[in-house]
């Protein structure tokens, strides 16, 4: 017999292209990747032209209703990166970029909030990222736009409070969708559910209570939140 009653999984809504929303996507695991815009790798200190994509997860738990999203009390500091979301419908096992893109059932705008006192800690003493990157609620996401891949010429922003602090277009990744997934997909076998944050452009900064913010990817929901 069952000894344990699991918590459902948390659910994105799927719109489609009028925004009506058409169902809901369940999200299993979540993948990211660090630096992979070199505006970005540069303000954190990094040489973007000397490394390979570097991947670290999320628990489920980070994916919080909204709109309203606490901040942790353990940490000061914490930091908005808002990045382009993609949600699979198939595995992928050493898949190649096309197999990559065609398993994207879904894209929208999510935020990688960062615990950048506590990630700055765990950086001089070699330890993990978990508690900087994976706390409750580190990473709310908006609805889905059912489809694919959004064009790569869409431009990307996060304006806190009405001041646009980070902007950019998705074809600064150094690692687009496709190259991106198929390399992820060497390391690990994706699963239908999984959902995976493509990097963030340069402009992170401090997110206080009482901060509202609006993250916008051309062609995609808009996600709004507020900290509270």
């Amino acid at each position: 017999m069952d000894l344990l009653t699991l918590p459902e999984a948390p659910r994105l809504p799927v719109l489609d292209a009028a925004g009506a929303e058409v169902g809901t996507f369940p999200v299993g695991r979540i993948f990211c990747v660090g630096r992979n815009y070199g505006d970005h790798a540069r303000e954190m200190g990094h040489d973007p032209d000397r490394e390979p994509p570097f991947f670290f997860s999320k628990p489920v738990s980070a994916v919080a209703p909204g709109p309203v999203y606490g901040l942790p009390g353990f940490s000061g500091d914490i930091h908005h990166e808002v990045e382009l979301i993609l949600a699979l419908q198939a595995r992928l096992d050493h898949a190649d970029e096309a197999e990559a893109l065609a398993a994207v059932t879904g894209a929208g705008v999510g935020l990688d909030l960062t615990a950048r006192d506590i990630q700055a800690e765990a950086k001089a003493l070699g330890r993990p990222w978990l508690v900087a990157k994976g706390f409750d609620g580190a990473a709310p996401c908006g609805a889905l736009r059912q489809g694919g891949v959004p064009a790569l010429s869409a431009p990307i922003s996060l304006a806190v409070n009405g001041e646009v602090r980070q902007q950019g277009t998705l074809d600064q990744m150094l690692w687009p969708p496709g190259a991106l997934l198929a390399k992820l997909s060497t390391l690990f076998v994706l699963q239908p559910g999984d959902l995976i944050f493509t990097g963030t452009p340069a402009g992170v900064g401090p997110l206080r209570a009482g901060d509202r913010f609006e993250g916008k990817i051309a062609g995609l929901p808009t996600l709004y939140g507020a900290i509270g």
